[in-house]
């Protein structure tokens, strides 16, 4: 599991319309981790729901 991303600093951005913009990569890895973290989610869920069932 990594890490939750962290937003750039104020420094980072140069506010020019850059593409992509740090600010893109952000919001990107952050969906990407989201979507990682649900999925982890789920998956322990279903594992207790399994362990459950199985006693």
């Amino acid at each position: 599991m990594r890490e939750k991303p962290t937003p750039p600093a104020d420094y980072e951005c140069c506010e020019s319309a850059c593409s992509p913009c740090v600010w893109d990569t952000y919001y990107d890895e952050m969906e990407q981790w989201r979507a990682e973290q649900a999925a982890l989610k789920s998956s322990a869920e279903q594992a207790q729901k399994d362990a459950d069932s199985a006693e």
